[in-house]
């Protein structure tokens, strides 16, 4: 019987429900700067929650969200803290097993290709990410990739690492055979699987949508997994405003949840997580299920 990775569940949207501070366009980087041990012990519960991958607090932290918010002089520090907590929340944990993310986001904005930089200009970005990411990860996320070209861009830069990488593309909650910008989900496989990932995933869509690719899925070479998120819908968000704009669902509980990634399973996805909305819960949740299964 296969054994499943569990990842993590989303970091910025639970970070921000715990926080008082008010939330502004840097959202995770701003706690990550002003509450490290908010990003700390939200870790540390996933970790106790079953995640088996944790996943970098640096989502927001790229060049030129940081640049936009006149912070850029903050990357390195963001990035050092960002690992350092992260480190500390396996060691607390007392476990052995339990591996770091560095992550490969969107560099200007999530869910709109239409903004991002040139293939050229993006792998420039993603190499130095990369660099400072290096010291404390075990594996690359490229992580709600929208485009073909971003993709490539991050996981070249990624794969230059001798890590492992894994490719998360993000696709259309409406029409789930394409990606946000628009391409085949079909071009978008083909094409990455040139680069040879270690895996290729699904994230940051409806779980719904991302229900339906898996007969796409299916026919990849690499490694397969999938974590959604919870959103009613993304479609309020446009580069530069804050996640205030964003709605939860109400129909997404632990079980529900756990219940759409089972079915991923089923259809042979080997590392599934939760993304923006699925907290610790979810993924405790998903941890007993497969554990029942005898899957982790």
């Amino acid at each position: 019987m296969s054994t499943i990775t569990i990842l993590d569940g989303g970091m910025g949207q639970e970070l921000l429900r715990r926080s008082s501070r008010e939330v502004t366009p840097m959202w995770s980087a701003d706690i990550m700067l002003n509450e490290p041990e908010l990003v700390r012990d939200l870790h540390r519960e996933f970790i106790d929650s079953g995640a088996r991958v944790i996943t970098l607090n640096t989502y927001t932290a790229t060049p030129q969200r940081l640049k936009r918010e006149n912070q850029f002089e903050q990357l390195t520090h963001l990035h050092h803290a960002a690992m350092r907590v992260a480190q500390e929340a396996i060691e607390l944990s007392q476990r052995d097993d339990v591996a770091i993310a560095g992550s490969l986001p969107p560099l200007v904005a999530s869910y709109h290709p239409e903004v991002s930089l040139s293939y050229e200009d993006s792998l420039m970005s993603y190499r130095q990410l990369v660099a400072l990411q290096s010291p404390a990860s075990d594996i690359f996320i490229c992580e709600t990739m929208s485009s073909i070209c971003e993709a490539q861009a991050a996981c070249t830069a990624a794969k230059e690492s001798g890590k492992p990488v894994w490719v998360a593309f993000s696709v259309s909650d409406t029409q789930p055979n394409q990606l946000r910008s628009g391409e085949l989900l079909k071009d978008a496989l083909d094409e990455l699987e040139a680069l040879y990932p270690d895996a290729i995933l699904l994230n940051c869509s409806l779980p719904e949508a991302i229900s339906a690719c898996w007969p796409l899925m299916q026919q990849s070479q690499a490694k397969i997994g999938a974590y959604a998120n919870g959103f009613v819908s993304i479609d309020a968000l446009y580069p530069g405003d804050t996640v205030e704009e964003l709605e939860m669902r109400t129909d997404m509980s632990p079980e529900q949840y756990a219940a759409h990634a089972m079915h991923w399973v089923q259809k042979g996805a080997s590392i599934i997580g939760g993304c923006c909305e699925i907290d610790p819960d979810h993924i405790k949740a998903l941890h007993a299920k497969l554990q029942n299964e005898g899957m982790v």
